[in-house]
């Protein structure tokens, strides 16, 4: 088989997803692999374009967003809009994470002070009880 080929099974194995994924990233548009009767065959492209997909999975970009970004790539311009784009909402999407981080953060603190006043409650109710 050619090297800039590979099968389902090949991407599988290479990024660790299940063909079920690959399947439902090709019907959402974001890959676009070849067809032999019902062999899908995925080039250099559906590679590069599902490595992107799921580092903006993990960052936790919405697939119609990087469908669009990932799109743009074949505009002729170099990729400087597709790379223009990318940076803002990268930048948009870190500040929502660092938001998140934050709130979260300050939850965990709240949750550890009730904690330690449940604690010292329930060391009183013992204390009490003796």
């Amino acid at each position: 088989m050619d090297q800039d080929l590979m099968t389902i099974r090949q991407m599988c194995e290479a990024f660790d997803v299940t063909p079920r994924t690959l399947r439902f990233y090709e019907a959402k548009e974001l890959i676009t692999p070849l067809r032999e009767g019902q062999k899908r065959l995925y080039t250099r492209r559906d590679r590069g374009r599902l490595k992107l997909i799921l580092r903006g999975k993990r960052f936790g970009f919405a697939l119609e967003e990087m469908r669009q970004l990932l799109n743009l790539y074949d505009r002729g311009d170099q990729q400087g809009e597709q790379l223009k784009r990318t940076v803002v909402a990268a930048r948009e999407r870190l500040a929502q994470m660092e938001q998140q981080r934050d709130e979260l953060t300050e939850a965990i603190d709240e949750l550890r002070a009730q904690l330690e006043s449940g604690a010292e409650k329930l060391a009183e109710f013992r204390q009490a009880a003796e």
